[in-house]
């Protein structure tokens, strides 16, 4: 017998394999299961969304001028794969008055392509720690807040969203979530 012969088979059975897999519409590569290599059949994977708490929000530091506060949030991922966290943008509230609204980290471009590398990685191991701070300025119109300020008693409302992809940029899709936190 011709040693070709089995293995021309063998290349032959391979391609016949890659040629379903590729053309079934089955992802290699699932980012979001569990289930291992293979994923399911069909569009976009779906994904999880991130889950965002409020760590902590502390004022750093008063005087009659400015204030300075420090706003953490803990991002915990509950995919399979590591999550790319691109944006949270939030505003802040002190006793239903708003105080401004901040971002941190920067949104892809249009079409997936991030222009900077200022996200971070939510891997599903462990949550992660995003701080942030801002100044508030005394103008003196608004007396109530800053003695709020100043005796550390201040009633905090903090909504926002938070802009996630899957770590592979090319699945999944753009994805946001919504939060609102008082303190």
């Amino acid at each position: 017998m011709n040693p070709r012969i089995p293995v021309i088979g063998i290349i032959g059975g391979l391609a016949a394999i890659i040629l379903v897999i590729a053309y079934s519409g089955t992802s290699i590569i699932d980012d979001t299961s569990s289930e291992g290599l293979i994923g399911s059949s069909g569009g976009m994977p779906e994904i999880e969304p991130l889950v965002i708490d409020l760590e902590e929000i502390q004022i750093l530091e008063v005087d009659e001028k400015s204030a300075t506060v420090e706003i953490s949030f803990k991002v915990a991922n509950p995919n399979y794969k590591s999550v790319l966290l691109e944006m949270i943008r939030y505003n802040v509230y002190e006793d239903g008055m708003k105080i401004g609204t901040k971002s941190i980290g920067d949104r892809a471009a249009p079409g997936g392509l991030v222009g900077a590398s200022n996200y971070f990685t939510i891997l599903n191991d462990r949550p992660t720690i995003v701080k942030d701070e801002f100044v508030i300025k005394n103008d003196g119109n608004i007396p109530e807040l800053w003695k709020a300020l100043e005796t550390d008693t201040p009633q905090w409302r903090i909504t926002g969203q938070a802009f996630f992809n899957l770590s592979s940029m090319t699945a999944g899709g753009e994805n946001e979530i919504s939060f609102e936190f008082n303190r």
